[in-house]
This record gives C-alpha cells, structure tokens and sequence, in this order.
C-alpha cells in the first residue's frame, strides 16, 4: 500500500504540474495536428492513388504513436530538474522502492500524454480518419503501451544525462531519426540493410507498429503498413521496458548518490 501511495502521489504531481502549463498543453496539440494535415494530407494528394491506401490514416496512427511516446520520454526531463532543485534527493531518501519512485514518474508521464493521445483521435474524425469500435479500443490500449514505453527509455536516456541544458538539447537528436527510421511519416518496408539494422534498434519503430497493428487488424492494407504482428511488438516492448526501467533507474540512483 505504502508503494502504491507513492506512485499515485508522484504520478499526480506530474499531472497537476500539466494542467497549470498552458503553454505545454497548447504546443502538444499544435504540431501533431500540424503534420498530420499539412504532411499526411499533402502525401495523400500524390501519393494515395500509387500506394494503394490512404496515406493520411497512415500518417495519422504513426503521429499518434509519435507524439505520446514522445511526450512521456521527454517529460522525464522533470527529473532531472527535481536533482537540479534537490527534489530527487528528498524522495529517494523516503521510505520507499527506488523502482516504485521512477515507476510514479512513469506513470505520471503516461496520465500526462494520454489526453493529448485523445486530442488527436478526435481530431481524426474532423479529418475523416475511419474508426471502429474494436479499432478506437485497440488504439487506446495500444497508447497506454506506448505511452509506458516512453517513460521507461526517457529514464535510460536521462539518466546519462547531468543537466536540463544537456537533456533539452540531446534529446531532439536522439528522437529526431526515429521519427524517419519508425516510419512515423513514410513506410520503411525495403529500407536497405544497414538502415533496417538501425531502424530494429529504435525504441519509437516498435511503438509506431503496435498501434498501426491494432488500428490495421482486418483491413486490407494490413500487410502494406504493418511490420509485425501486435504480439510480436508487444514481446519486445515488454522486455525492453523492464531493461530500460531497470539499467535507467540504477544508473539515476548512482549518480544521486555520488553527488
């Protein structure tokens, strides 16, 4: 009860701390809606008729998986910003699992990026994004997934890092190539070998996929968007989670501790 507590506790503080950040709440909602008409529309119009599916679906379910994964890993930067305050110092000497802490910056990281998840599924119906009910349960399922994801390699990622100076500035190089080697925009079936080696090492390729699964199970272009099979995705998510959640908030506490 006492490891619960705290992670609810940590999660709603990162939450509460969302909903007074209007300036954050905005710019989430800005750019997803941004490529998702602009680029997924455009691509649409000169490619749709030589693909052989919409290419604005296709783009809307890679940003939608984009942008929560993205969200959640970036919001672990708070970390660090409780070391720079000496935040971490107090909650790391309470009487609770180093894990469960990190587990409450996760899971309020994911309370964090849902809603936006929610924005821009509803903006998929003004677009004329087809939904299901079996497809709308999969994509919220899927999100939560994601979303977790997210947070864990955002500590394995932060963890290295000193500094909010240092995060804010590595963090866009380290997620900027995966939003092409994840096919979030373009589909990578048939990229050249030392590019697919690279793109199975990206975290975002096997969030991207998951939801395209779930979103694509029973359609006819299932085959020509999707790289494995939900199960498959959801294997490697599961094992890299406990990997990024473990090495991460081992590597986090040492540095704690040798400061």
């Amino acid at each position: 009860m006492n490891a619960l507590s705290a992670i609810l506790v940590i999660a709603q503080r990162d939450f509460l701390k969302l909903l007074r950040d209007r300036t954050r709440i905005l710019s989430t909602f800005i750019f997803p809606f941004v490529f998702i008409g602009l680029l997924g529309g455009s691509l649409q119009a000169s490619l749709g008729s030589v693909i052989g599916y919409s290419f604005l679906t296709f783009t809307f379910v890679g940003v939608l998986a984009q942008t929560i994964f993205q969200s959640s890993a970036l919001g672990l930067i708070s970390l660090i910003e409780d070391r720079e305050n000496d935040f971490s110092q107090e909650i790391f000497i309470s009487p609770v699992s180093r894990y469960t802490i990190i587990f409450g910056k996760i899971l309020g990281e994911t309370l964090v990026a849902l809603p936006q998840g929610l924005g821009i599924i509803l903006f998929g119906f003004v677009i004329g994004v087809p939904f299901t009910v079996a497809s709308l349960i999969g994509l919220l399922l899927a999100a939560v997934v994601a979303t977790l994801f997210g947070g864990a390699f955002g500590v394995i990622v932060l963890a290295n890092l000193k500094s909010q100076r240092a995060a804010n500035q590595i963090f866009p190089f380290i997620l900027l190539p995966q939003f092409f080697l994840a096919g979030v925009f373009n589909p990578i079936v048939g990229l050249p070998w030392y590019l697919d080696l690279v793109s199975r090492l990206s975290p975002l390729r096997y969030a991207v996929d998951l939801l395209r699964g779930v979103y694509y199970a029973g359609r006819p272009e299932y085959d020509k968007v999707v790289l494995a099979d939900p199960l498959t995705n959801l294997a490697i998510m599961t094992v890299a989670f406990a990997a990024f959640l473990i090495v991460g908030t081992t590597l986090f506490v040492r540095s704690e501790r040798n400061r």
